[in-house]
């Protein structure tokens, strides 16, 4: 006869399920079975920028001709109905939600090409992307093609600018460095080709080719809105892939494949995602520049993290040109100047820093 064997121990009821402890500075969610670190910091600085960006939303629709007072622009979102409903929901809030959601777009797409060139001075205006949109975008406008043809052509110009950019960078593993490179080499390339084409343009149709390359919010709202958000949408399962991946950019390719990972296969995946954000970007608003440039390394600086944070970088792109938006209406009033303007104003002096800052550091 056997004795009886005791009963299994039970977990107690309040210890957590697997042996993960968080990390300093961060907090443990868990989702079913999966533990997630989550930087506390980074929480808090999100939620800083949302704030921010909803106080700069609502300063853009009540400032302007005429002037809004903020209860009303309340009541007029709320549906309360307003004399101001038309200058409101059908004047302002289509171009405030395209400012919103194209500077999103615009510190995405940088925050994926400054991780995978690990260099601050990565962007989709200095790798050559924004100037391949622009190049299409001037042969569609000095062609006489409709106007409803252009945003295509930037698009195509975009990606054909990716896939020259991705040839000449493939080898060697698309490495940081000839990935830059190639990049700086193709933007310049690119921005000649449009100077001629420019020169030998009808004066008018070079005029109109010269503020698109600016990069402008007038006279664009929804539709536009609508074509970056369903991108968003679309790279939504790869973004949140992505702010998982960015963790391993920073190691050589001797430690990543030392650990399992395929480090190749994650750059293309990454800088392709981004190249994708930012063409189609572009292709809606024009070459606002400085924007993906200048989002992801203040995000960075905010959170104090080793890379850009992804969603930080989002939120503060869609703050700088909604404020740059804001800026080119109101400033030198009844002028306005395209957003593209102000951004150059703000990411100049920034590149200058950057430069400043590296050149101390490496002496």
């Amino acid at each position: 006869m056997t004795a009886p064997t005791a009963p299994a121990a039970k977990r107690p009821a309040g210890r957590p399920r697997l042996g993960v402890t968080a990390l300093p500075g961060r907090s443990l969610v868990r989702i079913g079975p999966v533990a997630l670190q989550v930087r506390r910091r980074s929480v808090l600085v999100a939620a800083a920028l949302v704030v921010l960006l909803l106080a700069a939303g609502l300063l853009s629709l009540s400032l302007g001709t005429p002037y809004v007072a903020p209860v009303d622009v309340l009541r007029a979102l709320s549906g309360a109905g307003t004399p101001y409903d038309l200058v409101v929901l059908d004047l302002r809030l289509p171009r405030l939600v395209l400012a919103a959601v194209a500077g999103a777009a615009f510190g995405v797409a940088g925050t994926l090409i400054q991780s995978v060139a690990r260099n601050p001075l990565a962007s989709p205006d200095v790798v050559g992307i924004t100037q391949g949109a622009g190049l299409a975008a001037t042969v569609a406008l000095t062609g006489g093609a409709a106007a409803v043809l252009v945003a295509p052509a930037a698009l195509v110009g975009g990606l054909v600018a990716a896939a020259l950019l991705f040839a000449l960078g493939a080898r060697h593993g698309l490495a940081a460095q000839r990935f830059v490179l190639a990049g700086v080499a193709v933007a310049f390339a690119l921005r000649a080709l449009t100077e001629v084409v420019m020169l030998t343009a009808d004066p008018i149709d070079g005029l109109r080719a010269q503020i698109w390359l600016i990069g402008t919010l007038a006279g664009k709202g929804w539709t536009e809105s609508l074509w970056i958000a369903l991108t968003l949408a679309a790279l939504l399962p790869v973004l949140a892939w992505a702010g998982w991946a960015l963790n391993s950019t920073a190691l050589d390719d001797d430690t990543a494949r030392g650990i399992g990972l395929r480090p190749t296969a994650r750059r293309v995946g990454l800088a392709g995602t981004g190249v994708l954000a930012a063409a189609m970007v572009t292709a809606q608003v024009g070459a606002v520049d400085f924007v993906a440039l200048v989002a992801p390394q203040l995000a960075r600086r905010l959170v104090r993290a080793e890379r850009p944070p992804l969603v930080g970088a989002a939120l503060l792109g869609a703050l700088l040109l909604v404020l740059a938006d804001l800026g080119g209406r109101r400033l030198f009033a009844p002028t306005q100047l395209p957003a593209g303007v102000l951004t150059a104003a703000i990411g100049g002096p920034y590149l200058i820093f950057l430069l400043l800052r590296g050149r101390r550091r490496s002496s």
